[in-house]
């Protein structure tokens, strides 16, 4: 049983490590962390929308959102009443069950990663064995939600961009799915609690290609910028949510934004230490890092152009996967011919090899040009 001894140095450690049971009993540990996980996430969320807009505006020399409330931090509350009152259509000859379920299955899949995640040393729901293979599994499910919108809208606009996000989806898990794997072979494990452990060194230092290849296959797969021509009203009038209004509709916004904190969570647990740092406390240092990482993910959204659908297959196909692949490669022998731990100058040599090979790749590989229809 965990005492708790008011001294200095057991509530330094108290905040360090959980017992697996926090705060006792399996039943009140669930509860709550359910009450934790959606006290983190729809503030986070909020937060992701408000320093977006603004981030956007700085990036496009303008000034974003500044009307309602200091700085116009209170923009998502307005946001989210607007969205409330507004009126829920229906297509008449749509699926009305399919198109009503649509943003459920979207948005509740992504909560449930958080399941999984660890906001410090034993603070999650359920420290499963198969952690990261929980995650993959879970989060291929909101395609589901995408396809049902397409379908249940009686769209044809609706429904190409579902099958494009369909497509996209699968193509690009491919070479996510392989940039993990070369995490769990230096950490020895498929727990996000143990991967974070085995972090003395961040993973991003050691798997410095993993990184970029999860980065933009995260990206892809969350419909971001470049690669959001799912949604792009120049592309198929905003894809699969065309027919969508009010509640339905602010659904698919907040799972947009669910997923892009998701993502930041998981290359923050598999990449960056996860909640590992001094001096703060440990759940500060990872929502920290999972700042820092959507400020990257806002910022490659500010900067880079969107892709032609061809562009972004070609991408996955001719430039990600065989990457991919090449780092698995080198990894499995990094682990083979230094089974103990990764020295430090491994780290530049991965850093060379990453330089290298994107160089290479972006020298030979070429995506199309010209005008082309799809």
């Amino acid at each position: 049983m965990f005492v708790f001894n008011p001294s200095f140095s057991s509530v330094n450690h108290y905040l360090e490590t959980l017992p697996p049971d926090w705060p006792g009993g399996f039943w009140l540990h669930w509860g709550v962390f359910v009450v934790i996980i959606f006290a983190f996430v729809m503030p986070m969320i909020m937060a992701f929308i408000y320093l977006e807009r603004r981030g956007l505006g700085r990036f496009q020399v303008r000034l974003g959102p500044n009307r309602v409330g200091p700085f116009g931090i209170l923009q998502p509350v307005a946001d989210a009443i607007k969205v409330l009152i507004k009126e829920d259509i229906v297509p008449a000859k749509g699926d009305k069950w399919v198109h009503w379920l649509a943003p459920v299955v979207a948005f509740v899949p992504t909560l449930m990663i958080f399941a999984v995640v660890p906001f410090q040393d034993g603070a999650l729901l359920a420290d499963l064995n198969i952690g990261i293979l929980y995650v993959v599994a879970i989060s291929s499910i909101s395609v589901v939600g995408i396809f049902m919108a397409g379908w249940g809208s009686n769209n044809k606009y609706s429904l190409i961009g579902a099958m494009r996000t369909i497509a996209q989806v699968v193509s690009y898990e491919i070479p996510l799915v392989l940039s993990i794997i070369g995490v769990v072979l230096l950490a020895g494990s498929l727990s996000m609690n143990k991967i974070v452990e085995a972090q003395t060194i961040p993973f991003i230092l050691l798997q410095p290609l993993g990184f970029l290849i999860f980065f933009l296959a995260a990206c892809a797969e969350i419909n971001r910028t470049p690669f959001d021509l799912l949604e792009a009203e120049s592309e198929i009038v905003a894809g699969f949510h065309i027919e969508y209004s009010g509640m339905k509709f602010a659904f698919f916004y907040l799972a947009e934004y669910a997923e892009a904190l998701a993502i930041s969570a998981i290359i923050t647990t598999l990449f960056l230490g996860g909640w590992r740092g001094p001096i703060l406390p440990p759940f500060l240092w990872f929502i920290i890092k999972v700042f820092g990482v959507f400020f990257l993910i806002f910022w490659v959204r500010s900067t880079i152009p969107r892709l032609r659908i061809d562009q972004v297959m070609a991408f996955t196909w001719k430039c990600l996967l065989p990457l991919a692949l090449l780092n698995l490669l080198i990894t499995g022998i990094e682990v083979i011919v230094l089974p103990e731990a990764l020295p430090w100058p491994v780290i530049f040599v991965n850093l060379a090899i990453m330089a290298v090979l994107v160089v290479l790749w972006s020298k030979f590989s070429r995506l199309g040009g010209g005008r082309v229809e799809v």
